[in-house]
């Protein structure tokens, strides 16, 4: 027999809400557990469950922070640049100074009142403005003199001491919309994904793949178009990776970049599909 947790909590002020029944008994699904399961105890704490947060400047986050965005969650911690855990608050990424309310706090809170019990802790890795080739090894992001991929890998490596690598949550691709570089996409995003799994000791790690946002005022190109098609077409023929649709959500006034109810948003779809992948 399976008992399961058959509550989810309650949203408070500044809470969130999941908005579907469906997706509700898909989170009761996930948190069933067996009886002979061992329990957490303060001895032997649940390791916790990891996600690296990688792409480009809609995954790092260019949302105004606001107040909700800086209560901590007891739960949820991310690893800052000196590869510290520290509380999960935004800015989560420190990838720029314009840094700020990006989708991986409110995925990892919609991932937490999905699941009480669990510990979340999110690795942030990505870096605004890179496109995708600087995701390869030894690639050096001219702008920040940064090494996305190795620094992401090395990070990564550095969390899994302490939990288990659960997903990737990657939103990239508007620095590889121009005529040239949009027909490349597909096969390096492909190369990308494989790498990361082999790299990772984790072939069968789940990727969810972010659309990119289509914002009033900014109609898309045919080459930006492309790169959508690119997105969809990975995460339907790869294995254990999925789509996470923008439809709707608006941008900051820069028709570039998600706005903090637009990430915050971002981040509760991404959780809706990871639910679905790990059901």
């Amino acid at each position: 027999m399976t008992v399961c947790i058959s509550n989810v909590p309650a949203a408070g002020a500044g809470a969130l809400r999941f908005r579907s029944a469906g997706l509700l008994l898909l989170i009761g699904a996930l948190s069933c557990r067996t009886p002979n399961a061992e329990p957490a105890t303060a001895a032997a704490p649940l390791r916790m469950q990891l996600f690296l947060l990688a792409g480009q400047s809609n995954m790092a986050g260019r949302g105004t922070v606001e107040a909700v965005d800086r209560i901590p969650h007891p739960h949820i911690v991310m690893l800052d640049r000196n590869l510290a855990w520290v509380p999960a608050v935004d800015p989560v990424h420190f990838d720029k100074p314009v840094a700020g309310v990006g989708p991986g706090r409110s995925f990892a809170l919609a991932l937490a009142s999905a699941n009480p019990s669990i510990r979340i802790g999110l690795i942030p890795a990505a870096v605004g403005g890179s496109p995708i080739s600087s995701w390869e090894p030894g690639a050096l992001d001219a702008a920040t003199r940064t090494h996305p991929y190795d620094d992401a890998l090395a990070r990564a490596r550095a969390a899994m001491k302490d939990g288990d690598l659960a997903a990737i949550l990657w939103h990239q691709g508007e620095s590889d919309t121009g005529e040239r570089l949009a027909p490349l996409y597909e096969q390096k995003l492909r190369v990308l994904i494989d790498r990361f799994r082999k790299d990772l000791g984790k072939p069968d790690l789940p990727i969810l793949v972010g659309q990119l946002g289509r914002f009033d005022g900014a109609p898309w190109s045919a080459s930006k178009s492309l790169v959508d098609a690119a997105h969809r077409k990975v995460a339907a023929d790869v294995p254990h990776a999925a789509f996470v649709s923008s439809a709707g959500l608006k941008d900051k006034g820069d028709t570039t970049h998600f706005n903090s109810a637009a990430a915050r948003e971002l981040g509760m779809r991404y959780a809706e599909a990871y639910f679905r992948l790990v059901r």
